[in-house]
């Protein structure tokens, strides 16, 4: 089967999209609505990008009325946000979170969340997720036809639970992928859980 994109409507492009190109991350991200009030929404176009500077981008599309969506809103009027790695136990909160709610309304609140301090970010992280970066807004391009909002975020502070880490003989910090348990988006309504890990050495 061939599939000429250039003949699909862009819904159907997306939806093909989204089944081929997995599992993907999901960026579960935390902006700030108001002082002490935060949105939460979950992203699967979303990946590391470079390391020096340490970036990230989020792909964020608009609302079904065409305005901005409220990630790309408050990011872009305050700067920084927090970009959640969330594991298997939290996929029912996190599914929720992706609900169509008003820009004024914290998701957070609505699924009870409890959040705690972030050390070297203004705003906080949520308590039970293993991993979280602190990140500003390095730059926002616009692309396509919609257009879709491509979110550059350097991280400036990373968390990770001392529960999913060692120490390797030569000091070097280990993260155990299975303990850290991601889930991954796949296409349509489906997720994916952790699997099997295949450690290979990269030929010289």
């Amino acid at each position: 089967m061939i599939l000429n994109l250039t003949e699909l409507k862009s819904s159907q492009v997306y939806f093909q999209m989204g089944q081929t190109l997995l599992p993907r991350p999901i960026a579960w991200v935390l902006s700030e609505i108001e002082t002490g009030k935060y949105n939460l929404a979950p992203f699967s176009y979303f990946n590391a990008i470079s390391s020096n500077p340490p970036l990230i981008m989020l792909s964020v599309g608009k609302k079904p009325d065409g305005s901005f969506k409220d990630t790309r809103v408050n990011i872009e009027q305050r700067k920084d946000f927090v970009v959640h790695i969330a594991h298997r136990a939290m996929l029912e909160p996190l599914n929720q979170s992706a609900a169509t709610m008003d820009a004024s309304e914290s998701e957070v609140d609505q699924l009870g969340l409890e959040t705690v301090t972030f050390e070297g970010s203004r705003l906080p992280r949520l308590k039970d997720c293993r991993v979280a970066y602190a990140c500003t807004c390095y730059d926002i391009h616009e692309i396509g036809d919609t257009p879709q909002s491509v979110i550059y975020g350097e991280i400036t502070h990373m968390y990770i639970d001392d529960s999913i880490t060692s120490t390797s003989d030569s000091g070097r910090l280990k993260i155990h992928a299975d303990k850290l348990d991601p889930i991954a988006r796949l296409g349509a309504s489906e997720y994916m859980s952790f699997g099997d890990v295949i450690s290979l050495r990269r030929p010289k």
